[in-house]
């Protein structure tokens, strides 16, 4: 069998998954019905995303929980402009994103910034002028 890259999930140790939900719902994203107690599930565009409790994900994973500050990972969503961007941005930030960079033009020529969620996880709001977005939002690699 050989590797097919993709990735199906992404899942983040939260510290309170409650909150944690609350926060996704509140910036638009939709529960899925077979969340349970202990996990939340959010379908997206083509992958999942998943809520899990910190330290149960450590322990399911097989490794400490400690650490914390950057973790060398962003999550990143492109849009169609800057003025999306922006857009989007107010949105998290109203949502109780913190706010880590305001968007702004970027040394590779296209337009990002950054906010964190509850737990810190960073996630990049960006516009790349020069790689457009497919019919479905998807970003198009030649």
């Amino acid at each position: 069998m050989s590797f097919d890259p993709r990735i199906s999930m992404i899942t983040l140790g939260v510290a309170d998954l409650v909150a944690s939900t609350e926060f996704y719902q509140k910036l638009g994203f939709e529960k899925s019905s077979v969340s349970q107690e202990s996990v939340t599930f959010f379908r997206m565009k083509g992958t999942v995303l998943g809520l899990f409790g910190r330290a149960a994900l450590a322990v399911d994973a097989g490794i400490e929980e400690a650490g914390s500050g950057f973790r060398a990972v962003t999550l990143g969503h492109n849009l169609g402009s800057e003025a999306e961007v922006d857009e989007a941005f107010a949105h998290a930030l109203s949502c109780g994103a913190t706010e880590v960079k305001k968007p702004e033009k970027v040394f590779w020529g296209g337009y990002s910034g950054y906010f964190a969620d509850p737990d810190g996880h960073l996630w990049e709001l960006a516009y790349n002028p020069f790689m457009a977005n497919n019919a479905d939002g998807f970003m198009d690699l030649p």
